[in-house]
C-alpha cells in the first residue's frame, strides 16, 4: 500500500461524500467517480477482460450506482460494492462478447464458479480493509500520518532519514509508532473489522 507521507485531514470520506451525492450534489459525485475510478479498472484488468470495452463497463457500474445511491446502507462499505458490481459487468460483457447472440442476458451471481465467487469474496473484503484503513488513517494526527507514510515507504526510510525529516529523536520513533499503531486500531472502523475477523 502506498501512502503519501502528508497529512489527507482535507480529503472528505466516503461517508460524507455518499451522503452529499444522495441529495445531488455534483462535486460529491465527481469527487466519487474520481476516487474510486481506479478501482472499478483494476477489477476488469485483474479478471483479464481486457476483449471487452472497460468504458461501458465503468458507465454501467456508476449507472448501478446512481440508482441505488439511496439503498447503501453504510456508504464505508461503497468499495466493496463497487468492487462485485464492477466484477458482475466485466462477467457479463465477456460473456456477451463470447456469445452474441446473447445480449440482454442478466448474469445471475448464484451460477457464477466457486473459484470466482471466492474472488469476489476475497476482493470485496480487501476493499472493505482497505476503505477502513483509510478512514482511520485519516483520523490520524498529523505527526502520525508523516510518521507512518514515512515508515511504510518503498523503499525503506532508515530511522536516521525519518528523525532528520520529522525532527524527532531516533529513539522516539519506535514508541511512537506503537502509540499511533494503537490509534489505529481503536478507530472504530478498524475496530468493526477487528471484531467481525474474530466473529
Amino acid at each position: 500500500m502506498t501512502v503519501n507521507a502528508g497529512p489527507i485531514r482535507g480529503d472528505p470520506s466516503v461517508t460524507d461524500l455518499v451522503t452529499r451525492a444522495r441529495t445531488g450534489e455534483r462535486q460529491a459525485w465527481d469527487a466519487l467517480v474520481e476516487r474510486y475510478s481506479p478501482l472499478v479498472w483494476s477489477v476488469c484488468h485483474r479478471h483479464r477482460a481486457d476483449g471487452i470495452d472497460l468504458n461501458d463497463v465503468g458507465q454501467n457500474v456508476w449507472l448501478h450506482l446512481v440508482e441505488r445511491l439511496d439503498q447503501i446502507r453504510d456508504p464505508a462499505a461503497l468499495p466493496g460494492w463497487l468492487t462485485t458490481t464492477a466484477q458482475r459487468e466485466c462477467w457479463r460483457a465477456l460473456r456477451e462478447a463470447r456469445r452474441p447472440q446473447a445480449a440482454g442476458y442478466v448474469l445471475d451471481f448464484e451460477i457464477i464458479p466457486d473459484q470466482q465467487s471466492a474472488i469476489a469474496e476475497d476482493e470485496l473484503l480487501a476493499a472493505e480493509r482497505h476503505a477502513a484503513l483509510r478512514e482511520a488513517f485519516a483520523d490520524l494526527p498529523a505527526s502520525c500520518q508523516q510518521l507512518v507514510a514515512l515508515l511504510i515507504a518503498d523503499p525503506p526510510v532508515s530511522y536516521a532519514e525519518i528523525s532528520a525529516k520529522l525532527g524527532i529523536p531516533g529513539g522516539s520513533i519506535g514508541p511512537t509508532r506503537g502509540r499511533c499503531l494503537n490509534k489505529l486500531r481503536s478507530h472504530p472502523a478498524i475496530a468493526a473489522l477487528i471484531n467481525a475477523d474474530a466473529g
